[in-house]
């Protein structure tokens, strides 16, 4: 079998479920070892079994991501540990309310921003120190078509994926001198939990599965992928610079 990411440490936020659990379980597959975050211990659990099941090796972390000082301590801890990162995927996030911006409240307005934004915006702070320690380090955030749509009803969502791309196009072009790449997944429509609370009429069986999806953010992590700054979007399987017209 072969392991294009044997040796690799891969951080994946959200891996309890949906995207982040199958984007872990693969990155597992090609050779990483998975450090796994979400706030769900029972879907944790679930998924260490089968990594481990498939020969693999993962490291669990129940964490609320809105726990800033958390992930300054997951920090931490992988630097004693490891020594490095080489592999992050910004996988977790939330949809938020259904509703008209004027009947939103500030409370699941900022819920949103906390997990969306300010939780990614927090890892870069946290891992860049050790994604710079690896020889080939890559992150990879996962977006949404909300993030240019500008859906109605979706406000705090779109916000907030626009404002993570925003982040990471930054951060690409902070770091592009380095052996650090930057980029978003976009995956489109998936059959995920997010998907269905958000479009309950939806037919599922009409989407992808993060199965299917979750396979094509391993190349985007390993040292042969050398672009930096782009968009990928899985339903055309192109690559693009940030938010190119289509």
């Amino acid at each position: 079998m072969t392991t294009p990411l044997a040796s690799r440490i891969a951080l994946v936020t959200g891996a309890s479920r949906g995207i982040g659990h199958a984007a872990a379980r693969a990155l597992a597959k090609a050779g990483a070892h998975v450090v796994a975050v979400a706030r769900t211990q029972a879907g944790l659990e679930e998924l260490d079994d089968e990594i481990r099941g498939a020969g693999g090796a993962a490291t669990l972390v129940p964490l609320n991501l809105t726990d800033s000082d958390g992930i300054a301590r997951l920090g931490a801890a992988l630097h004693e540990r490891h020594g490095r990162l080489d592999i992050l995927v910004g996988n977790a996030g939330v949809a938020g309310p259904s509703s008209p911006l004027g009947h939103i409240e500030m409370k699941p307005w900022n819920e949103v921003m906390a997990i969306n934004v300010s939780a990614n915006f927090q890892l870069i702070r946290c891992m860049e120190p050790l994604l710079k320690r690896s020889d080939a380090g890559r992150a990879v955030f996962v977006t949404s078509d909300a993030a240019s749509q500008a859906t109605a009803y979706l406000g705090p969502y779109a916000a907030s994926k626009a404002a993570l791309e925003t982040l990471a196009r930054c951060w690409a072009q902070e770091t592009a001198s380095t052996p650090l790449r930057v980029n978003l997944f976009n995956p489109g429509p998936t059959r995920t939990r997010l998907r269905a609370t958000v479009f309950p009429g939806e037919d599922p069986l009409t989407l992808d599965t993060p199965e299917q999806v979750a396979e094509w953010i391993v190349p985007m992590c390993a040292p042969a992928w050398t672009e930096t700054g782009k968009l990928y979007d899985y339903r055309t399987r192109s690559l693009k610079s940030f938010r190119e017209p289509a």
